[in-house]
């Protein structure tokens, strides 16, 4: 599990096919690192990976096929900047909202002005996502945990403050820029309980 409080940013120093899917390696801060043991988990632009290897000042991962299906994790480039998050703990605060790192589904950026000191974005989500995504409601966009301003169809509102556009890749986003979007946990669970009880 994790929180959407994005704690570092890392760098995509390799990408290796191997075997149909890919191996990734993410350079970051050594001291972010310590204590992580193989196998751990690290959201990555809010993708739950594994730590298969840990060479110095970073962590290899590997990418399987259906998460390269499901996520923007084909189109990362070398060196291109991710937000990174280790995963939750029981000493850890819940800052944002609860994650899985199962990103739902890709959305793009539509409108990005600035509102005061924020920044106010304007994304898309897939058609099959909108019933999930609520004023006011919970919403991960790239690992980072926002609240969402307003919702019409499949496109919703929200502001990033600056320390977060500062601190993570959001800030950078363009128009049309194509993000990993992950909904509400209790949103999903809400449906499937209201599906079972139509099926008794």
């Amino acid at each position: 599990m994790f929180t959407g409080i994005v704690e570092a940013q890392g760098r995509l120093l390799t990408v290796e096919n191997v075997g149909g899917d890919r191996r990734l390696t993410i350079a970051t801060d050594g001291a972010y690192l310590d204590g992580v043991q193989l196998g751990d988990s690290i959201a990555v632009n809010g993708v739950c990976l594994t730590a298969v290897a840990l060479p110095p000042q970073g962590f290899v991962a590997d990418v399987s096929v259906e998460t390269l299906n499901a996520t923007t994790a084909a189109d990362w480039q070398l060196g291109m900047v991710v937000n990174l998050e280790r995963a939750l703990t029981a000493t850890k605060p819940l800052g944002g909202h609860m994650m899985s790192g199962h990103v739902d589904g890709v959305g793009h950026l539509l409108e990005k002005h600035e509102d005061a000191r924020s920044l106010r974005l304007t994304f898309e989500a897939p058609v099959a996502l909108a019933r999930y995504i609520a004023r006011k409601g919970s919403i991960a966009i790239d690992g980072v945990s926002l609240t969402v301003n307003a919702v019409t169809d499949a496109r919703f509102e929200l502001n990033i403050v600056p320390h977060t556009w500062q601190n993570t890749t959001l800030g950078t986003l363009v128009a049309g820029a194509a993000v990993n979007l992950e909904v509400d946990l209790i949103a999903r669970y809400l449906e499937r309980l209201l599906e079972a009880r139509e099926l008794k």
